[in-house]
């Protein structure tokens, strides 16, 4: 008899035109995966009969519904689907800055960019983005790197370079293009999507197709350890689930090839300033949804959003008052990161913006070592962003280099 292995399980998911109605079998995408565990649960219920036998008599089966996790390596394009369906905002594409006249100045870390006319805020350009020079007479070692913008005005852009390499000063470069790579999306103040999908497990091995319906993402945490890979675990709600001895999504496209992130490579700023005390982040984005059951049906109608709710953690070393003091003062600050999969100078990347938070906590650990600050914190709407700002009205932005 063959068992089934997980090697010979394949991933699938499909984003659904109607909610918890299974869309066509092309066009879904496969998905990478460390695991797995989306099931089919009931609701039981057992008999509270007082019997002179001394026994249960009946027990029933009660409203369905789908649970579990999708858990992996953080990868860019990897997860667009559900960072997207999380934050309630679909990736969308800045506009590359054409025509513009540049000036680089500044030693390593920061350095700045510097345009002769225009704005880089109405042009879409925000604090925590990730940018790349082209086009024009540039030197070699300021072209295509990719550029954490830690600062912001219509017309200087602060930035560091994410592998750590120099930028030379130079400038003005006529007809330069400046381009946010890749696309963003974040938590809206407008304008909400409510995304649901079709998720298969097609165990080849042993030809039995799962395919969960109606899922929405109930929780997706990004964790970002000092050493190791990042990961990301997406958490889903679902409406029911179609067993079948075939294959549901019979042409997925093939999963994507990326590199996963590290956190070893990239940047991170807090009020603005480069931090590397940072041991260790994790980010948790819960999107609030909820199940009522009805009368007449084992189905649940639909899953319910509520809020989008971004809280965190990071461990901090103990090295200053910094950090404990936006605690102990109830300071509101920024928390922006980039990481990326490698220590080229454009590779590819994801960011992390979280443009106000406030921090709950600053306790440490104890021992013959360096001493550890825990601070757990909670994102808040930046109600001084938007539109031709620095900063977007949001709680958190993702960027990904690779986003389509």
């Amino acid at each position: 008899m063959t068992i089934a292995t997980g090697v010979a399980k394949k991933l699938t998911i499909m984003k659904e035109v109607a909610f918890a109605v299974a869309p066509g079998p092309a066009g879904a995408q496969a998905l990478r995966r460390v695991t797995s565990t989306l099931a089919l649960t009931k609701q039981t219920y057992n008999s509270a009969e007082i019997r002179p036998d001394y026994q249960l008599s009946d027990m029933r089966h009660g409203v369905r519904s789908v649970t579990g996790a999708i858990n992996g390596e953080l990868s860019p394009l990897t997860h667009q689907l559900v960072i997207a369906a999380a934050l309630r905002k679909a990736f969308v594409a800045t506009a590359a800055i054409t025509g513009a006249s540049i000036t680089i100045a500044g030693s390593a870390p920061t350095y700045t960019v510097t345009r002769a006319a225009g704005s880089f805020l109405t042009d879409g350009v925000k604090i925590g983005d990730v940018i790349q020079l082209s086009v024009g007479t540039f030197t070699a070692a300021n072209l295509a790197k990719n550029l954490f913008v830690t600062a912001l005005t219509a017309t200087v852009a602060t930035v560091v370079v994410l592998n750590g390499t120099a930028l030379v000063a130079e400038g003005p470069i006529a007809t330069s293009t400046v381009t946010v790579i890749g696309k963003k999306a974040f938590v809206p103040s407008t304008g909400h999507t409510n995304d649901s999908f079709s998720i298969e497990h097609w165990h080849s091995d042993i030809a039995q197709s799962e395919l969960f319906r109606g899922c929405r993402v109930s929780q997706l945490a990004v964790g970002l350890p000092p050493t190791g890979m990042a990961t990301l675990a997406a958490t889903f709600m679902g409406i029911d689930m179609t067993p079948a001895q075939a294959q549901f999504f019979t042409s997925p496209t093939a999963a994507t090839t990326s590199g996963v992130l590290a956190a070893v490579n990239g940047a991170l700023t807090l009020a603005g300033v480069p931090v590397a005390l940072v041991t260790g982040l994790t980010i948790t984005i819960n999107p609030s949804m909820t199940m009522i059951p009805v009368v007449g049906s084992n189905v649940y109608p639909d899953i319910f959003p509520g809020r989008v709710m971004v809280t965190g953690q990071a461990t901090v070393l103990f090295a200053d008052n910094v950090a404990r003091d936006y605690f102990v003062n109830e300071t509101e600050v920024s928390l922006n990161c980039a990481f990326a999969t490698g220590n080229a100078a454009n590779a590819d990347f994801m960011t992390f913006i979280l443009p106000r938070i406030k921090i709950g906590g600053a306790t440490k650990d104890d021992g013959e070592k360096g001493l550890v600050q825990t601070m757990p914190f909670t994102a808040l709407l930046n109600v001084n962003g938007g539109a031709a700002l620095s900063s977007d009205a949001t709680t958190l932005s993702i960027q990904d280099s690779l986003a389509a």
